[in-house]
């Protein structure tokens, strides 16, 4: 318990929390950040709800404004706990939330207006700066005090070594919480996550339990109440051993690899980069034509060099777009990012060398068209069928199948399990 509370306190520094010298701060470790999100939410539904019955309101409808770009925690919160997500859309230039759009969506019921620091689709930085100053100026027309959370899972151990002149955090009025990860940048093994509140009167009281019966008074806020210690002390272990000067050259090692990794991937001209040189270090980027062969397939075939590199189409409204993403850590060095670009570029000389894997429109016809249509996978149009041709993989991958299931039917037959 004592060490809990000495890295909430250290966090809490660290994302400038108004405390006093002698004053301690209001947070919790959980498990991850879902659960730091869970615990966050619960806290501004229960200040939205009193005060709207204070003021002989409802409180049947809160809601929360965040980006189509949030994580699915914040999904599984609206749902669990019965809230409104209202998300704003996307667009394929811009991956992350407008504040301006945002600001727009605020109504008399929005709990809270959710930010990330450190998308997960592209590891770009929202701008909570001005999304707090928008916000505040729509609550001092309306009367409201809608507050702001930062979700600064990724970016949370990032920002304050590697940006210390950004403001997204404690030093911004209206941001009321934040949670981070210990398992991403704070360089914890999964899971540990903590939420940090801006003062006691942030966090409702009534959703604190007292326990006694573990030797002393302690003050409980989580969603699940045993659970191992070990996360905890391998937290405080990193912020003492490390400290900021430590942190600081982990994550500026960690910018500079992922540099090397873009730099890479652009020489080849092939890329298109979607992350942005302020934010979370990792590299996404997209194929410049996909015509002949996509992202999916790129990750695929990277398999076979022992990389898992993740292949995603993008939210509402840029589900168009498909991106890959490589996360830069401490474990990740310039002489491996050298490596995956030199891997990438044999993946595209293999791709070019293969037949195009998109759709190949060949004419059928004959007497019986409809016969033929029951036959052929594809859509007609004026008499003709649109054939798709095969790809070698998908060739291969038939062939496999069959052989699986020879291999299977031999078995069975000699009575092999």
């Amino acid at each position: 318990m004592l060490k809990k509370n000495r890295c909430v306190n250290m966090i809490a520094h660290l994302f400038h929390a108004p405390l006093g010298e002698s004053e301690a701060a209001v947070g919790v470790g959980t498990v991850g950040s879902s659960e730091a999100i869970m615990l966050a939410g619960l806290a501004f539904k229960r200040k939205w709800q009193n005060k709207r019955k204070a003021e002989g309101k409802p409180t049947d409808r809160p809601n929360i404004v965040t980006g189509a770009n949030v994580q699915v925690c914040w999904e599984k919160f609206a749902r669990y706990f019965e809230v409104e997500l209202k998300e704003v859309k996307l667009s394929e230039d811009c991956y992350v939330m407008d504040p301006h759009k945002a600001v727009e969506m605020v109504d008399e019921n929005t709990i809270c207006v959710a930010a990330i620091l450190g998308s997960t689709l592209n590891g770009e930085f929202e701008d909570v700066k001005l999304l707090n100053d928008l916000l505040a100026e729509k609550n001092k027309l309306t009367g409201w005090d809608t507050p702001i959370h930062v979700d600064a899972a990724s970016g949370g151990f990032i920002a304050p070594f590697i940006y210390p002149e950004l403001e997204w955090d404690f030093r911004l009025p209206l941001v009321k919480s934040i949670n981070v990860s210990g398992h991403k940048y704070g360089l914890v093994y999964a899971g540990i996550g903590w939420v940090i509140w801006r003062g006691k009167e942030d966090l409702p009281e009534e959703l604190v339990f007292h326990i006694n019966y573990l030797g002393a008074d302690q003050p409980t806020f989580t969603l699940n109440f045993s659970k191992g210690s070990s996360q905890v002390i391998a937290q405080y272990y990193q912020l003492i051993r490390l400290g900021f000067e430590g942190y600081q050259n982990v994550m500026e090692n960690c910018r500079e690899n992922a540099v090397v990794l873009k730099e890479g991937l652009e020489r080849t001209g092939r890329f298109k980069m979607v992350s942005k040189d302020m934010g979370v270090p990792l590299v996404a980027f997209s194929l410049k034509d996909s015509s002949r062969h996509d992202e999916f397939e790129v990750s695929e075939y990277l398999r076979r060099f022992g990389w898992i590199v993740p292949a995603y189409t993008m939210p509402a409204d840029a589900q168009h777009v498909t991106v890959l993403r490589v996360v830069v850590r401490e474990d990740f060095s310039r002489t491996l990012a050298e490596r995956l670009v030199m891997d990438i570029e044999k993946v595209l000389h293999e791709l070019d060398a293969l037949p195009p894997s998109k759709p190949i429109a060949t004419a059928v016809t004959g007497v019986d068209f409809q016969e033929k249509k029951k036959k052929l996978d594809g859509s007609n149009c004026n008499g003709k069928v649109l054939v798709r041709k095969k790809s070698d993989l998908e060739t291969q991958r038939e062939i496999t199948d069959v052989w699986k299931k020879f291999v299977m039917q031999r078995k069975i037959a000699n009575g092999v399990c």
